[in-house]
């Protein structure tokens, strides 16, 4: 799969959110994208899964796909398993396959006892079960995962993970975004770096021989005000920023919050920025590499305890 001088604008006179990306992928490899939030990211996915045709250049050799999308829209007039059978045909599944791909991937994400509720019913880590298994019916050459893992419970982020296995023991490519700085850390074979709207290859893949991914921590913070987030990115050491988390990801729910994933090396000195803020509290920090919920059970685990 190759990328040749691909970028996009969303008008004549908009700027470039994403430009002149020149990559090529072979099969097999499994890509994590980074970059801060608004750098790009889900432009370039969408670019990459075929849903979204690009402003300039090419893309060419894309194989089958499957693409999980940052927001699943899950008002959709369908049930969940019509939904599914539905986008197993537009895969160009058929006859008892449909069933039986429909079935095993229910099963696989603990969602069977939902294949007959309305997806406007759905929770959001509910619809995000269907958002994965739809993507994976047809066993793609090409998986795109925009934050697949965000809202799943631990069961079903296992089943994801193994697909992810699974479609690179086949030769696949997969590509995905995760704001969990170890997610696949072991597995990844490439890192692109999105900034400015370019990218960049940088060092890191987990793969044997290769250097590891530098450790991370996740801060978490409330009393921020409108602009912060930006504000927040652009402090030396800090790798990402989400605003307004899930409760499922950071167990929140009043305005005001964010989680900013810092390098382990620079985390004293983003604290100690942080804390000069007004009005801005540090509310718990945990290694990326443990889950929010691990670091709640386990408070003298955190990183950062007793600061």
């Amino acid at each position: 799969m190759r990328l040749e001088s691909v970028g996009k604008r969303y008008g004549l006179r908009q700027p470039w959110i994403v430009r002149d990306v020149s990559q090529e992928v072979a099969a097999g490899r499994l890509i994590r994208l980074e970059g801060p939030n608004g750098s790009g990211k889900s432009t370039l996915l969408r670019m990459m899964a075929g849903v979204s045709t690009p402003s300039a250049g090419r893309i060419t050799g894309r194989p089958h796909t499957g693409y999980v999308p940052e927001r699943f829209p899950g008002a959709l007039g369908f049930g969940t398993r019509e939904y599914l059978q539905h986008m197993a045909r537009i895969h160009r599944l058929s006859g008892t396959d449909v069933t039986e791909a429909v079935d095993d991937w229910l099963e696989r994400l603990g969602a069977t006892e939902y294949a007959r509720a309305p997806l406007r019913t759905l929770s959001k880590g509910m619809c995000q079960k269907v958002a994965i298994a739809q993507a994976l019916l047809s066993r793609p050459g090409l998986l795109v995962l925009d934050e697949a893992w965000t809202g799943l419970d631990q069961a079903a982020r296992g089943a994801l993970d193994a697909a992810v296995a699974d479609r690179l023991a086949a030769g696949g490519i997969v590509l995905y975004v995760d704001h969990d700085s170890a997610r696949l850390a072991n597995l990844v074979d490439e890192r692109w770096r999105l900034a400015s709207g370019t990218v960049t290859t940088v060092a890191g893949g987990g793969r044997p021989g290769e250097s590891p991914a530098q450790p991370t921590v996740i801060i978490e913070l409330a009393g921020l005000e409108a602009g912060s987030l930006s504000r927040l990115a652009g402090v030396d050491g800090v790798l990402e920023v989400r605003g307004e988390p899930s409760a499922q990801d950071c167990q929140l729910s009043a305005p005001g919050l964010a989680t900013a994933a810092v390098r382990q090396t620079s985390s004293d000195a983003v604290l100690r920025e942080l804390l000069s803020w007004d009005g801005v509290h540090v509310t718990r920090v945990w290694p990326a590499a443990r889950s929010p919920e691990q670091a709640q059970a386990d408070p003298a685990g955190d990183a950062g305890a007793g600061r």
